[in-house]
């Protein structure tokens, strides 16, 4: 049973969100700020994070700062700012997805779901004598064991940042456009997304390369999309 944090300072949110998980079998945790929050990840081994930006004491932001500092499981943002800029915010913070007040529960749950199967695929056991690898110039991917590598030292990246490398490692040369990632990785249709996917791409680009701003591996084809390069 996957057990899912839920923190928000609305004790209503954090019921409805609690009853609406329950129901699909998952363990609800409860914290109503970011202390409370960074308390119950000291005391127990939480699958996934749900929590709202605006908290007294500590914030939503500052806490996922904190969080991602030894923590790699999925993060899903809530808050009732839609602009660009807060979604680019939370995930430029660690984030791997972002919710808008008000909310389905249902895409909540639908969501929720997504980032604990991509999760548990990143973390799953494998068989260490058939290994799936993926290599151009100092940069590797191990697909079986989970792991990436940059002139032999590892790299940690987060299940969404993960997935985006994988799948333009597995297609050196090949050009996939903005619409084309975030369909093949969210299983969803790309709509407005291009900020959501460039963040992760720079975010990646910050944990593989040497110079980010002139990147050796992940190349941006411009008004195409993104690829890595052959060498």
């Amino acid at each position: 049973m996957s057990k899912i944090l839920v923190c928000d300072d609305d004790r209503e949110i954090v019921e409805a969100i609690d009853i609406y998980l329950s129901q699909e079998g998952y363990q609800v945790l409860k914290a109503y700020d970011g202390e409370e929050a960074l308390k119950v990840l000291k005391s127990e081994k939480v699958d996934l994070l749900v929590i709202d930006v605006m908290m007294p004491r500590l914030d939503g932001i500052r806490a996922t700062l904190k969080i991602r500092e030894e923590n790699n499981m999925p993060i899903i943002i809530l808050s009732a700012k839609s602009e660009d800029a807060d979604k680019i915010l939370g995930l430029n913070v660690g984030a791997d997805d972002y919710v808008t007040k008000p909310f389905n529960p249902l895409e909540l749950v639908a969501r929720v779901k997504s980032q604990l199967r991509r999760y548990t695929q990143l973390g799953s056991t494998v068989d260490h004598t058939s290994q799936a690898v993926y290599e151009v110039g100092g940069l590797s991917i191990n697909d079986d064991l989970k792991e990436v590598t940059v002139d032999g030292e590892p790299v940690k990246l987060t299940p969404i940042e993960y997935n985006i490398l994988l799948l333009l490692m597995k297609n050196q040369g090949k050009v996939f456009s903005i619409d084309q990632i975030y369909e093949s990785i969210w299983n969803e249709d790309a709509i407005g997304v291009d900020n959501t996917v460039a963040v992760h791409i720079r975010h990646i680009r910050e944990k593989i390369e040497i110079n980010p701003k002139e990147p050796r591996y992940l190349k941006v084809v411009w008004g195409v999309g993104y690829k890595i390069e052959k060498l």
